[in-house]
């Protein structure tokens, strides 16, 4: 795999740009990209992060808007997913567990955004050719085909085509998602390939790691992919120039949810749910805008359907934040966390510009759990757990691996952004928790919480592929599972085919006996 680097022809100046979002008074609708990295945090140089460089989303923001205080609905990739598809909270809309309800379509009157979309004249496109593996991936958690027409009855197709937008498709709406971000088998490749990997040296963990070189390299190799990714959305612009369709297209970033590593993906801390999005929108947006007021990813959602001059449903649970003369920013984010995979978990989150509150309704299920699938792609977790055991961790270190979460979870993020002091129990803060307590049961009040109404009453899914994989290696190639457990970045995608192979030899040779 071959890491192609930044030389990338600079965006033309813009010739005129007109007040914060104002609607561009263009009788033609605009084109709009909606590139969705995978499983990222505010990891970016525009945001200040050391040791990464991002030019083209640099370049973005510089000519367009920063947005630095967006949330995620869900930590984790589909319930989120679902989220934005529809453009309501997946605790509405039964889309909350994780990879659940493929076969149930979306109950009435719910319908996603690309219905709307289409209504209104435009051509929904899903992926591009120019990023790995295609970029169609969709993940919901309710009955959808890629692409073909949608009623939600018989018909559950979300796009009309796959592949990159062409002049004749205008205007068109296009989803991109940008995997490489994502844990997987090629990071260590994409890092070997790199003319100008990032240096472990440059690099700045958060307080709750322990400063290991097992850390830094996977933490280094993680911004290799995302400077690879910025190459990726290099290339898309420039895709869009050689089409003429650049100065009418506008184009959204934001990831999917925050980055796979401790107290990332999964919960509903900082980093697992405090996302990058960057806009640019010449007519839409001043250049230089940097916007510090809540958003949460559903926001994106109606904007689009304004943008497109499509109809936004009653239902929906999301305001545009530009495109219009008056964006409703949002007093307060509110969060939710379900099953993933094999762990029964049910949290939820209300975040305002100061504080953050957690509601945790299972305290008894720790941070620091079995699951396979993060035992296998988070190398800080085995080398933490070592030192825990070891005596070695620190006390903000010792946040991820308490035996128990506590019930309750309340943090001052102006003067505590990594989350390491919970002031649930300090009197001093007893008016404040009961005023974010307030806010949870208002949301409860107004809305339907699905997973609140199922809490005891579910079925985690159990034999999954990484469990598979994880005992297999276990037990048949114990010296892999032993470098794991040192910490090195391992190929474990790979170790799922070794599964597989293994499986089907032995069925093999039992029929022949």
């Amino acid at each position: 795999m071959t890491l192609k680097r930044f030389n990338l022809v600079a965006t033309a100046i813009i010739a005129s740009l007109l007040s914060p979002y104002l609607s561009a008074s263009s009788n033609t609708k605009p084109n709009i990209i909606w590139l969705m990295a995978e499983d990222m945090g505010t990891d970016l140089e525009c945001y200040g992060t050391p040791g990464v460089q991002t030019p083209n989303l640099n370049r973005l923001a510089e000519e367009g808007a920063r947005f630095d205080r967006t949330y995620c609905a869900n930590p984790i990739c589909s319930p989120n997913r679902s989220s934005m598809m529809v453009g309501v909270h997946q605790t509405k809309i039964n889309a909350h567990h994780h990879r659940s309800n493929r076969d149930v379509p979306l109950a009435a009157p719910y319908k996603p955004i690309t219905s709307f979309l289409r209504d209104a004249g435009y051509t929904c496109i899903l992926g591009s050719d120019l990023v790995m593996q295609k970029g169609t991936k969709i993940d919901c958690n309710f009955k959808t085909e890629a692409t073909g027409p949608y009623d939600g009855k018989t018909q559950f197709g979300l796009f009309d085509k796959i592949g990159d937008p062409q002049p004749e498709d205008q205007p068109f709406f296009n989803q991109v998602q940008l995997k490489v971000t994502h844990r997987g088998d090629w990071w260590n490749p994409i890092r070997k390939a790199s003319k100008d990997p990032v240096s472990v040296d440059e690099i700045q963990l958060p307080p709750y790691f322990a400063d290991t070189p097992e850390i830094r390299y996977d933490w280094a190799a993680y911004l290799d992919t995302v400077e690879y990714m910025d190459n990726e959305i290099g290339l898309i612009i420039q895709d869009l120039k050689a089409k003429g369709m650049y100065e009418n297209t506008i184009i959204i970033f934001i990831a999917d949810n925050g980055r796979c590593n401790l107290r990332g993906k999964g919960y509903l801390q900082e980093p697992g749910i405090h996302v990058p999005m960057i806009v640019w929108a010449p007519g839409y947006v001043e250049a230089g805008t940097i916007v510090d007021e809540l958003i949460c990813t559903t926001d994106i959602s109606a904007t689009i359907l304004e943008l497109a001059g499509a109809e936004i449903p009653d239902y929906i649970t999301s305001k545009p934040i530009f495109g219009v003369e008056n964006p409703q920013y949002r007093d307060y984010v509110r969060s939710a966390r379900d099953i993933w995979d094999e762990i029964d978990e049910c949290s939820r989150s209300v975040t305002t510009k100061k504080f953050k509150y957690i509601k945790n309704h299972m305290p008894e299920v720790p941070w620091n759990t079995s699951q396979a699938y993060l035992e296998l792609n988070r190398p800080a977790l085995h080398v933490m757990r070592k030192l825990k055991a070891e005596g070695k961790l620190s006390d903000a270190e010792m946040t991820h691996f308490l035996d128990e979460k506590p019930v309750e979870e309340l943090y001052d993020l102006e003067n505590d952004p990594h989350e390491l002091n919970n002031l649930a129990l300090n009197p001093e803060y007893a008016n404040v928790l009961a005023e974010m307590r307030s806010l949870e049961e208002d949301w409860q009040s107004e809305n339907k919480d699905y997973g609140l109404e199922d809490l005891g009453q579910r079925r985690p899914e159990q034999g999954l592929g990484a469990g598979i994989s994880r005992e297999f290696i276990k037990a048949k190639h114990p010296d892999l599972w032993d470098r794991l457990e040192a910490g090195e970045l391992m190929e474990t995608q790979a170790w799922g085919k070794m599964a597989k192979q293994a499986k089907a030899k032995a069925k093999k040779k039992d029929k022949q006996s």
